[in-house]
């Protein structure tokens, strides 16, 4: 399917890494034609088992400057979001899946950031979390302060403690994204999280606080699915965490305590959403042995409540 003709090269280019996504993949689409923005460039890579992905995003071939590409061989998001990012014609890259949505004035607001960033590589903002039929049940929040350039070691001890950047917000140079390695195709969970712990090392980080995307909490995402296997999640969790950790310069000890306690209570969580709440115990016991102290910091950057309050309510009015 060619894109839609345009004498311009784009400003921004959309990776969205789809599969069987019928379901969401018209309201996510439609997301991006309202921007009316003829300089962003969507690069579907669908490795769908039907046509119907295909023949939602034939639709939008004349409203977006839309590319897809037919991968059945590719089945992982990180795979595909790589091979999108490598053929992206565009300076910044953003990525989008098929289940979460733009909000009106997203592009406006990032190209005007983009004209005023001098050295920045990664500009972030807030999300808004929806539920499965699209109402709003809460906001997802870096704990960043607002429109002021952070460098690595600023970001960084944050970070690993949990993370608290949502998957529809980050806006990529696509040659720091490239120089980095994009994603870790090794790390089905946590591939993200070790994407933005690279990049935030190879320049200034942005934060925005606008919620100018929507994240949706389903039944079926990976948050939901891919938790069930509880070693498997500690293991990729603790991989991110080792693999980083020795760049801090500061409190590295401190700071290590705080993301295995926040290692257990994420672990704790993903149990008991799945029937199983036996760890909660220990992970609380946990938390407390950290002090007053590591339970100020835990409870800063791990974003407890923001995370889990949207999916309680979501659970109790019967959408998740």
């Amino acid at each position: 399917m060619p894109a839609v003709a345009s004498p311009s090269v784009p400003w921004l280019s959309v990776i969205v890494p789809s599969h069987n996504g019928e379901r969401w993949l018209a309201t996510m689409l439609g997301s991006l034609a309202v921007q009316n923005d003829p300089g962003i460039e969507v690069i579907l890579m669908d490795s769908s088992d039907s046509d119907a992905s295909l023949a939602i995003a034939e639709g939008f071939v004349g409203d977006l400057r839309l590319t897809v590409h037919r991968r059945p061989d590719v089945k992982s998001w990180q795979a595909k979001t790589n091979l999108g990012a490598a053929g992206a014609a565009a300076d910044w890259l953003c990525m989008l899946h098929q289940d979460d949505m733009w909000h009106p004035g997203r592009a406006a607001a990032v190209r005007g950031w983009l004209d005023r960033a001098g050295d920045v590589v990664l500009h972030l903002h807030a999300a808004a979390l929806i539920d499965a039929p699209g109402n709003r049940r809460g906001i997802w929040r870096c704990p960043l302060p607002a429109e002021q350039p952070m460098a690595e070691q600023e970001i960084l001890a944050r970070l690993l403690v949990q993370n608290f950047i949502c998957i529809a917000t980050p806006v990529i140079r696509r040659d720091t994204f490239l120089g980095v390695g994009g994603l870790d195709e090794t790390l089905w969970y946590t591939a993200d999280w070790d994407l933005y712990l690279k990049l935030i090392g190879r320049g200034h980080t942005l934060y925005h606080s606008e919620p100018l995307a929507a994240f949706r909490i389903h039944e079926q995402s990976l948050t939901m699915t891919g938790s069930r296997s509880l070693e498997a999640f500690r293991e990729q969790m603790n991989i991110v965490v080792e693999r980083h950790l020795p760049r801090l310069v500061q409190d590295r000890e401190r700071v290590h305590r705080i993301s295995r306690a926040s290692v257990a209570v994420n672990l704790a969580l993903a149990a008991a959403m799945a029937g199983h709440p036996r760890l909660l115990l220990s992970a609380a016991a946990g938390l407390f042995a950290l002090g007053p102290r590591g339970w100020l910091t835990y409870f800063e950057n791990a974003r407890l409540l923001e995370r889990t309050y949207p999916r309680l309510r979501a659970h109790l009015a019967g959408t998740l």
